[in-house]
């Protein structure tokens, strides 16, 4: 299941967007490199993590559910 925090995030990045439902947020050019940007340090604060360059594709940026995946990881390691 999502974190409700990461929601929080993307939603205050972009409230006019459908995170539970879109899958293309890259892909279809949705987010754009500032939206990525913010939301990366949103996630970054939030979590304590940091999220390396290396990770920061499409397919783990797609998706709140991708995003929320790739997270997992980092929080397990």
């Amino acid at each position: 299941m999502i974190n409700s925090r990461l929601y929080e995030i993307l939603s205050d990045a972009r409230s006019d967007i459908d995170f539970e439902r879109e899958t293309g947020l890259i892909d279809q050019g949705i987010l754009n490199s500032f939206d990525l940007l913010s939301i990366i340090s949103e996630i970054n604060e939030s979590f304590e993590i940091t999220i390396k360059p290396m990770d920061i594709l499409p397919q783990n940026f797609n998706s709140a559910e991708l995003m929320w995946k790739m997270i997992e990881t980092y929080l397990n390691t």
